[in-house]
């Protein structure tokens, strides 16, 4: 665990480290993947895996860490930068959806914040929507690293999938790994049983059912929200056999402060697995 001196000192020195932005340097490239970005904290790239019939492409954002060195999920708590991803319209490819495996969380008694602190590769579904021939993606990246403070960086990834090129079976496997590696969806084994908002509470009360025979020891509850939505520290309020209690606080900012109408994604892990799903409060 990373000791902090101060949350003040903390918040000062990522305010420093915000205004020198890390662009990465290019290293070598394969087929069907773009080149490495490095930076101090590691290295970022994409694969990619051939156009599909429906004008879908399987690819991966892979980061790959420095020992010592953490990256954010999609909600990182108390300071952090998920990873965003905006392409370049121009090349008619867009970008549909972003998968994040099962996160950690990091606590030092100062500051909690969701991540990974070892490499990780996030699925990306794109797709084109227009054009012919050779797909180029030319695509922005931000996002965030840290050691003992948050450092955001900032580049950019190109790449070329050629029309006639053969499907590599490494980069087919990086894509079916990172997928594998997502969050399960909701079964009869492991699921939400009741859902419920206390406005006047400002928290979120949840019942789960967990899987048979997971330990008590390795459940954990993480939630992201819209924007301007944001949540404390879940206190796991019941945990016998396979059933699971929990009330998370509810943080609200902007002129919308309610919850209501606004999907909270959940993401849950129970032993060795894990299982995501949307929330909706009436």
């Amino acid at each position: 665990m990373i000791k902090r001196p101060t949350y003040q000192n903390m918040v000062q020195r990522i305010g420093t480290a915000s205004l020198l932005l890390a662009f990465f340097l290019p290293a070598s490239a394969q087929a069907a993947t773009s080149e490495w970005m490095t930076s101090t904290g590691g290295m970022i790239r994409i694969v990619a895996a051939p156009l599909q019939k429906d004008g879908t492409i399987p690819a991966t954002l892979e980061v790959k860490l420095n020992p010592g060195w953490k990256t954010y999920w999609r909600e990182p708590g108390a300071s952090g930068i998920p990873p965003q991803i905006t392409l370049d319209p121009a090349e008619g490819v867009v970008l549909e959806k972003i998968g994040f495996p099962v996160p950690k969380t990091f606590d030092d008694g100062v500051v909690r914040y969701v991540g990974y602190d070892k490499s990780v590769a996030f699925p990306l579904t794109l797709k084109r929507l227009h054009g012919k021939g050779d797909v180029k993606i030319r695509a922005s990246v931000f996002l965030g690293i840290c050691e003992d403070i948050c450092i955001p960086v900032q580049g950019e990834l190109n790449l070329t999938l050629k029309h006639d090129d053969f499907d590599n079976p490494l980069d087919a496997a990086r894509i079916d790994g990172a997928v594998a590696a997502l969050p399960e969806p909701p079964s009869e084994d492991f699921k939400v049983t009741t859902a419920v908002y206390d406005e006047h509470k400002a928290a979120v009360r949840l019942s789960l059912k967990l899987p048979p025979d997971t330990g008590k020891e390795h459940r954990e509850l993480f939630l992201a929200g819209a924007s301007g939505v944001s949540f404390g520290k879940p206190a796991i309020t019941q945990a016998e056999g396979a059933e699971l209690k929990a009330e998370i606080p509810v943080r609200l900012s902007g002129k919308d402060k309610t919850l209501k109408g606004k999907p909270v994604i959940l993401t849950v892990r129970a032993g060795g697995r894990s299982m995501e799903t949307t929330l909706a409060f009436d």
